[in-house]
């Protein structure tokens, strides 16, 4: 009963929110704010609306077999926010773009403004989708199933909340729900974390002494060139994950194309880019901690990762109160992700696909229809009940990224215009030949692509477009 209390107290501020915020707003609102968002709301909003439930659930899991080196990665996430905001943003800001890839019309073609939209839509339909359904399925095997609540009326209720409380506002409501939310979701985290100490007898000083000297704090790797942990695959990829899946990703940028000028959006991203390490490494260190309570305990270390963090938090072993936390820390994470991405792809269907950014009476349909793709998508995952159709999503998503890092580094890099016409066939043949190269290698000389298969898939995508290009020399 206390669980149930909590979240609808949670669901009715959020409505709260809502209210306030979607006064007198129309469609300029919902996909822009009216350009009048606060800079610090929209950065602090953004470290929420980048760290999904399954983050939540996950990172502190990562210790048990990879230690802390994810922090390379997200050093790297650092030097791609200081590329997107001075090299992205200005490009951005100076075309006036309601969606980014409005900048490929005008810099390549139609059917390359097309293309560019119906990855992003194909991309972070499923990709969020997914995520948002490891969340429900969390949701339901520790909270929901005790009152005798199925799957199939879980999913719509929860899309349901978050259309109802973004309909109206959009961008505008996001910037200061996902505040709300971002806070809740790094309370619940130092709340836990603070538990966790407490649950091993020690202080907070002592503890991060016991993290330091952990064997699985190490967070830098030299010597392994071969390892998808080695540090310079780890910091330039990072980089390159920030450009493309936030610099590229429409869902990712709307809330910071709200941002009143040019510099207070900058100002934005560089902020919350630096937030990623100490937020990283506070889900790491709780991680190493939770290692540490289970030998204590004398319990066994799961076989999964992703099951370290729900064996203590969410099986109620550290009492009610840290149950309440991890299941306010999971909602406020994957809703902050899933309200930005069910917005994000209204916008980028109106806009972009039908190119009715004015019709008020569209935006409310797709806004719906969005929705229930979203609960098309997660019924289907939950029949298909295999982890590797999940596997296979999130491939397929990583797949889809590549040709949007093509096409933008083509724009950027060189003054070419291309065959419009065969842009969309260099776009799809070029995660085609990602996958046959990856498995070639696997096979015959046992290298594995980690998250360097995106610059790659990006490398072939802007030869492709190099290849096909008119030998014209356009304005950009």
């Amino acid at each position: 009963m206390l669980i149930a209390l909590t979240v609808v107290v949670y669901f009715c501020l959020i409505f709260i929110i809502s209210r306030f915020t979607a006064k007198h707003t129309n469609n300029n609102s919902f996909y822009c704010a009216d350009r009048k968002s606060p800079w610090y709301m929209v950065a602090f909003g953004m470290v929420g609306a980048s760290i999904s439930g399954v983050t939540f659930v996950s990172v502190p899991g990562m210790v048990m077999y990879s230690g802390m080196t994810y922090l390379q990665t997200c050093l790297g996430f650092i030097l791609g926010y200081f590329a997107v905001a001075f090299i992205l943003l200005p490009i951005y800001y100076r075309l006036n773009l309601t969606t980014i890839y409005t900048y490929l019309l005008k810099r390549l073609g139609k059917r390359s403004y097309k293309t560019g939209a119906a990855f992003f839509l194909l991309s972070d339909l499923t990709g969020s989708a997914v995520k948002f359904y490891v969340v429900c399925i969390i949701l339901q095997r520790f909270v929901l199933d005790d009152y005798g609540i199925p799957f199939y009326i879980t999913v719509p209720v929860l899309i349901l909340l978050i259309w109802l409380y973004t309909q109206k506002g959009g961008v505008k409501t996001l910037v200061w729900t996902d505040s709300f939310q971002t806070f809740c979701m790094l309370g619940a985290l130092v709340l836990i974390i603070f538990k966790v100490v407490g649950e091993l007898d020690m202080n907070v000083v002592e503890a991060a002494k016991a993290v330091a000297t952990d064997s699985h704090s190490r967070i830098f790797v030299f010597d392994n060139w071969l390892s998808t942990q080695n540090f310079w695959k780890q910091l330039i990829s990072g980089a390159f994950i920030v450009i493309v899946m936030t610099g590229l990703n429409q869902n990712m940028m709307q809330k910071n194309l709200t941002c009143k000028t040019l510099r207070e959006a900058q100002k934005d991203m560089c902020v919350y880019g630096f937030a990623f390490v100490p937020v990283n490494l506070l889900f790491l260190s709780l991680g190493i901690l939770l290692m540490m309570l289970a030998q204590k305990n004398g319990i066994s270390l799961p076989d999964s990762a992703d099951e370290l963090m729900p064996m203590f938090t969410a099986t109620g072993s550290l009492g009610n109160m840290v149950l309440v936390l991890f299941i306010i820390g999971i909602v406020a994470a994957s809703f902050s992700t899933a309200d930005s991405s069910l917005t994000a792809l209204t916008t980028s269907y109106c806009v972009d696909i039908m190119e009715r950014p004015n019709d008020e009476r569209l935006r409310r349909r797709v806004h719906i229809c969005m929705a229930l793709a979203f609960i098309v998508f997660i019924i289907l995952f939950r029949l298909a009940n295999s982890t590797s159709i999940i596997d296979a999503v999130y491939i397929l998503c990583s797949y889809t990224y590549g040709p949007l890092l093509g096409l933008f580094a083509f724009c950027l890099l060189t003054k070419r215009n291309v065959n419009d016409k065969a842009v969309p066939y260099i776009a799809i043949a070029s995660p085609i030949l990602c996958f046959a190269i990856d498995y070639l290698t696997s096979h015959f000389i046992g290298y594995k692509f980690g998250y360097e298969l995106l610059l790659l898939n990006g490398l072939i995508t802007f030869c492709g477009l190099w290849a096909n290009n008119r030998n014209a020399i356009c304005k950009k």
